[in-house]
C-alpha cells in the first residue's frame, strides 16, 4: 500500500485528503497515517495540512522497491515493472539469474543497495558500497537465437548513455562515452560498468542477465582503480538521485530492445552508438589471449563487432567476448 499511494501523492502534485486515501484503498486513518510516517522517516517530506491532506514536497536518494514502483508506474511497459529489491545481496546477477530460473517475468529488474560479491567482466570484483550507487540486474527471456546476444551489452551501454545523458544535461561536467563493448566513461574515467551473462540451449536462450553498475554518489574510490574511475559526484561536485536514472535507463533500454528484436542487428544504432565510441577514429591496444597489437578503432559494425586497422592497413573485427581494448597510453 505504500507505494500506491506514494505513486498518487507523486500524480496528483497537490493535497489528498486522508479520507480519500482510506476510500481509495480501503483502510483506516490509522493505516493511512503509519504509511505517511513511513515516509517520512525514510526521508520524503510530506506537507501535511488540516482540512486538507497529505502532499509530497521533495524526495529523498533512496532506492527502495517503493520508491521504484512508485516512479516506473506508467514508464514503461515490461521493463523493471517486476522489481526485486534487496537492502544487502551477494550480486544482483544471481539474484537474477535466480529469478530466471525460477520462471520470473522478462523484464524483472533487480536492485540492491549493496553487494558482498559484485563482479565485473573478466572475473573481476566490483566494490558495491551501500548508500551511494547503482547495483543492478535486468533479466531477459529474449525470442531470438543465442549468437545475438552479445549485442544486448551495446544496447544497454547505449541506454545507460541517454540516461546519462539526460540526467546530466544541465551539469557542464563534460560528455558521457562509451568505451567499447561494455563500459560508460566520463571525463575519460570509467563511470559504469556492464556485465552480460547468458543461459541457453544450443539454439535456444533461457534467459538473459545484464548487471549494470553506475557510480552516482561515490566520493573515493580503492588505491588499485582510484585512477581510473569516477563517480556522478565527483564529476558534477553535487548529489543526485539514484531511482530517477534506474527509471529513464529502464525507459531508454525497452524502446531500443523492441527496435533490437525488430531488427535483429544494430544497423539502426550504428551511426549513433559509434558517436558516443570514446576510442572511435583513434589508436588502441588489442589484448586478446594470443597477442597484443596496436590498431586504429574505426567503429562498431552491425554485429556490435569493433572494427579496427592494423598497421598494414588490413581491416578486422573484434568480437567482445576474446579480448580487452585500451588506449595506448592508459585505460582509455
Amino acid at each position: 500500500m505504500k507505494a500506491e499511494i506514494l505513486n498518487l501523492l507523486r500524480e496528483r502534485g497537490d493535497y489528498v485528503s486522508g479520507q480519500e486515501l482510506c476510500d481509495l484503498f480501503g483502510v483506516s486513518r490509522t493505516a493511512v497515517w503509519k504509511v505517511i510516517n513511513q515516509l517520512k522517516e525514510e526521508g520524503y517530506q510530506v506537507d501535511a495540512v488540516r482540512n486538507r491532506g497529505y502532499r509530497i514536497i521533495d524526495s529523498p536518494d533512496v532506492c527502495t522497491k517503493e520508491e521504484l514502483d512508485s516512479l516506473m508506474h506508467g514508464q514503461t511497459a515490461w521493463a523493471g515493472q517486476n522489481i526485486q529489491f534487496y537492502k544487502e545481496t551477494d550480486s544482483t546477477n544471481l539474484r537474477a539469474k535466480q529469478a530466471g530460473e525460477q520462471g520470473e517475468p522478462h523484464g524483472t529488474l533487480v536492485v540492491a543497495e549493496t553487494q558482498t560479491a559484485g563482479r565485473g567482466r573478466r572475473g573481476r570484483g566490483w566494490v558495491s558500497p551501500p548508500g551511494s550507487s547503482i547495483y543492478m540486474s535486468l533479466m531477459l527471456r529474449p525470442s531470438f537465437e543465442p549468437d545475438k546476444a552479445p549485442m544486448l551489452t551495446l544496447i544497454m551501454a547505449y541506454s545507460v548513455a541517454r540516461a546519462l545523458e539526460a540526467c546530466l544535461a544541465e551539469s557542464g561536467v563534460g560528455k558521457i562515452q562509451i568505451k567499447w563493448p561494455n563500459d560508460i566513461v566520463l571525463n575519460g574515467k570509467k563511470l559504469v560498468g556492464i556485465l552480460t551473462e547468458m543461459s541457453t540451449q544450443i539454439d535456444y536462450i533461457n534467459h538473459v542477465v545484464i548487471g549494470v553498475g553506475i557510480n552516482v554518489n561515490r566520493e573515493e574510490f580503492p588505491e588499485e582503480i582510484k585512477e581510473t574511475a569516477t563517480s556522478l559526484r565527483i564529476e558534477a561536485g553535487r548529489c543526485f538521485k539514484r531511482a530517477p536514472l534506474i527509471v529513464e535507463t529502464m525507459r531508454q533500454f525497452e524502446g531500443t530492445y523492441e527496435q533490437f528484436e525488430r531488427c535483429q542487428d544494430l544497423a539502426f544504432l550504428q551511426e549513433k552508438y559509434n558517436g558516443l565510441l570514446v576510442n572511435c577514429g583513434n589508436d588502441v591496444m588489442i589484448h586478446d589471449a594470443r597477442q597484443s597489437y596496436q590498431a586504429r578503432a574505426l567503429g562498431i559494425n552491425e554485429k556490435g563487432e569493433l572494427m579496427v586497422r592494423r598497421e598494414d592497413g588490413s581491416v578486422e573485427a573484434v568480437y567482445a567476448g576474446e579480448v580487452s581494448v585500451r588506449g595506448i597510453y592508459g585505460y582509455v
